[in-house]
């Protein structure tokens, strides 16, 4: 039977929140700053459940990155992976080494963008949330539904339809990925914390 490991992203394989970290790394401290302070009211709805996860994220996405050209945010995705190997969970990165290793299929399952996902496992495949193009530049809207609760299944299953035709093994930290942890054979809640 064919083996699946998948592993959340953000807080699962990471120490923090990619999303926050990637737009300051970017347009440095004070904008971050003055851009946050902007949607602080939005952020509070969205974590009381009052306003969805994925509009405040994309609301967030558009203000910073709206009109960006596609090589210029690609580059930025690579120079945070590169710059960034300090947010990785060495326990994490250890357990896709030994999925590999086992020659199981590896994935990341991320409501992060895969732009920046990507260059941090250039070898695994990244089913993250997508940004829309047009004319190569950023339109500031999502191409795909935020990569979050159902949707990291639905991604999963749109690969891999028929379930009885592999074990999966997930590893997740957040509510984002209960769903996940529960469709899978072994679900992993917080497994690199120390």
């Amino acid at each position: 039977m064919k083996k699946i490991v998948a592993f959340d992203f953000d807080g699962t394989l990471t120490t923090r929140d990619t999303l926050l970290v990637f737009i300051r790394y970017v347009f440095g401290t004070k904008a971050f700053v003055l851009g946050f302070l902007r949607y602080v009211p939005l952020l509070v709805l969205m974590k009381l459940y009052f306003y969805p996860n994925y509009k405040a994220k994309q609301r967030v996405f558009s203000y910073f990155f709206k009109g960006m050209p596609l090589t210029l945010f690609n580059r930025y995705g690579e120079e945070f992976a590169a710059a960034s190997s300090c947010l990785l969970r060495p326990q994490g990165v250890e357990a896709i080494r030994q999925a590999q290793a086992e020659g199981a299929e590896v994935l990341i399952v991320s409501a992060s963008i895969d732009n920046w996902v990507q260059p941090f496992f250039p070898a695994v495949r990244v089913l993250g949330t997508q940004v829309e193009v047009e004319d190569g530049v950023l339109t500031g809207r999502f191409l795909t539904k935020n990569c979050y609760g159902q949707e990291k299944v639905n991604r999963i299953l749109a690969l891999y339809p028929n379930r009885s035709e592999y074990h999966l093994t997930a590893f997740g930290d957040s509510r984002g990925d209960k769903e996940l942890l529960a469709f899978a054979d072994e679900g992993h809640y917080k497994p690199f914390r120390t």
